[in-house]
């Protein structure tokens, strides 16, 4: 029993000491006294703006012509369109190019401090807000009901024959009725002549030759709402569109090195709408970025062959960069951006900054 006690006893301190060494581990700082800062790096933030059209084809489409004299469109089909796309580029700390400045108390001068409002060293993450993106609901078909404009159903008389029970060769004649369903032709036919109907009711209120007296305010809701009706009933054979709008973002960061300087900015999709670039089953659109040469400062003759200060504080210069974004061959933006990541490192003496 005095044995079980030593051993739980131990199985509980190994577990401290465990759980202390994953505390100690999460919580690693910088050393005091160190001044530590990051380079800036750009990271560059697309706001697209898309407008996806669904169509919904009529169910009477294929008899249009017939009936109205009109071609329509006999199937659905959705189209998306960028309508409007906007750049911009945000500065963040790179947390990959870290350096640390070690000075003596009372030394440091807020000039240094001063670097970052010029974006030449960044202190901090810098995070912005932007609303969450929504995405195209599920796709939905057509809604034609209610638009309607004569029953479905119709009298259907049918002449059946029996033969006498008195000579095998004479049959009788019995007249037998039948409610059936009316066939989409017949049910096309009889919107068209609605239509018609509407159109003559429209022409004889402009025109006066109508029994009733229209005048005024009266005259125009009339009218109003037999074109109303005509639309609606229209749509059966023409279809309808339905818009709708989707706004997405997306953060494109250049990196440094790579030689070719062209990203997937986002997809694009007829169906889906707006597609993050990782979503392969959309169109890519193309983001280039195309950096301006920086000018070689040569060394002066007076820092050649002396030694190089121990304590230097390093800074970025950004690359101004032409910015071009394509679908395929088609040219959506162009603008200039300064891009921190793809510029030059510089270094200046700490006692340049320091009292």
């Amino acid at each position: 029993m005095e044995n079980m006690k030593n051993l739980l006893k131990f199985t509980l301190a190994l577990a401290a000491l465990t759980v202390s060494a994953s505390l100690s581990a999460q919580k690693k700082s910088d050393p005091e006294g160190v001044l530590t800062y990051c380079l800036p790096s750009t990271t560059v933030v697309l706001e697209v703006t898309a407008v996806q059209e669904n169509f919904y084809a009529g169910p009477y489409a294929k008899f249009a012509e017939k009936y109205l004299g009109v071609n329509a469109r006999t199937s659905d089909e959705s189209k998306l369109s960028i309508t409007q796309i906007k750049l911009a580029p945000y500065q963040e700390a790179d947390l990959n190019c870290r350096y640390s400045l070690s000075v003596d108390k009372g030394k440091i001068d807020a000039s240094f401090l001063r670097m970052t409002s010029y974006g030449l060293v960044s202190f901090a993450d810098i995070v912005t807000d932007r609303e969450v993106s929504w995405r195209f609901p599920l796709a939905s078909s057509g809604d034609f009901a209610g638009k309607g404009v004569t029953s479905n159903l119709t009298s259907q008389t049918t002449v059946l024959f029996k033969n006498d029970k008195k000579s095998s060769y004479n049959k009788v004649s019995v007249q037998q009725n039948m409610i059936v369903a009316k066939t989409p032709e017949q049910k096309a036919a009889e919107t068209a002549e609605m239509i018609m109907k509407l159109r003559q009711q429209r022409l004889q209120i402009v025109t006066g030759d109508t029994d009733a007296t229209y005048s005024g305010e009266a005259m125009g809701a009339a009218i109003a709402e037999l074109a109303r009706l005509e639309e609606e009933y229209l749509t059966l054979f023409l279809g309808y569109t339905e818009s709708q709008t989707q706004t997405m973002s997306f953060d494109i960061i250049p990196e440094a090195g790579r030689e070719n300087q062209k990203y997937i900015a986002f997809r694009i999709s007829d169906t889906a709408g707006l597609l993050p670039a990782d979503n392969l089953s959309g169109k890519p659109v193309v983001i280039e970025f195309v950096p301006q040469e920086i000018a070689q400062i040569p060394e002066p003759e007076a820092v050649k062959g002396k030694k190089t200060p121990q304590v230097l504080a390093y800074y970025r210069i950004p690359a101004v960069c032409k910015v071009v974004i394509r679908d395929k061959a088609q040219e959506l933006l162009q603008s200039r951006v300064p891009v921190y990541q793809l510029g030059v490192e510089a270094s200046l003496p700490v006692n340049v900054i320091l009292k």
